[in-house]
């Protein structure tokens, strides 16, 4: 009889135990033919950091723009069959020109589509543009599934509050967007009087989306 042992309780408040990062650094994709998946991540743009052959394998990096993960596509280094991983999701600030980025590229893309929790799935964007709800699937060449997903603002806790950070410009560009149009509708409640603080309700908007935290009115 084999006997699972499970760790004896402590009394150790966890919040005084060392903390350690674990960045998830990458994921390895199963493919067929390592110059067409090649090919194809260059083609979506993507960075490619390592292209490494040895004795019975040759392995790939790509990163996506503004990824802090990278993927592995190549031959000898998975046992998996080829296009056998799915549900690979890329968060996007703008799912309608993420998607249409994607397809100027000429790689094909399904339409854009929305669900959430409770709701049923519709065509198009999220009606209100509720983040985490829109989406547009596309494959590589393999067949390994690849998810765009709107996401605006985080749900709390998803985020260090000491580190908000934006992966690139653009990112950072279509927050401050966000919050001139909140801002626009704040001016408005307040009789359409000049806020001179605009720079700080800026702030306080951009930081609330990326921590999950209430929206500034």
């Amino acid at each position: 009889m084999s006997v699972i042992h499970q760790p004896e309780a402590s009394n150790q408040n966890t919040a005084d135990l060392p903390r350690f990062d674990m960045k998830l650094e990458v994921v390895t994709l199963p493919v067929s033919d390592v110059e067409r998946a090649k090919r194809f991540y260059e083609s979506l743009g993507w960075r490619l950091d390592a292209d490494v052959q040895g004795e019975g394998f040759h392995v790939l990096q790509f990163t996506p723009p503004g990824s802090s993960s990278s993927v592995h596509v190549g031959k000898g280094i998975s046992s998996a069959a080829p296009g056998s991983v799915q549900g690979l999701f890329l968060a996007v600030s703008d799912i309608e020109a993420a998607r249409a980025d994607v397809a100027r590229r000429g790689i094909e893309i399904g339409d854009i589509f929305h669900r959430a929790p409770g709701e049923v799935p519709g065509t198009g964007p999220h009606p209100t543009r509720r983040t985490y709800s829109s989406y547009a699937a596309f494959s590589d060449p393999d067949g390994n599934g690849w998810l765009l997903q709107e996401v605006t603002s985080r749900l709390p806790g998803r985020v260090d509050t000491d580190a908000v950070t934006f992966a690139s410009r653009a990112e950072l560009v279509v927050a401050l967007r966000r919050a001139s149009v909140a801002h626009g509708e704040h001016e408005k409640r307040m009789g359409g009087q000049y806020d001179v603080n605009w720079p700080d309700w800026y702030a306080d908007h951009v930081f609330a989306e990326q921590t999950g935290e209430s929206l500034p009115t």
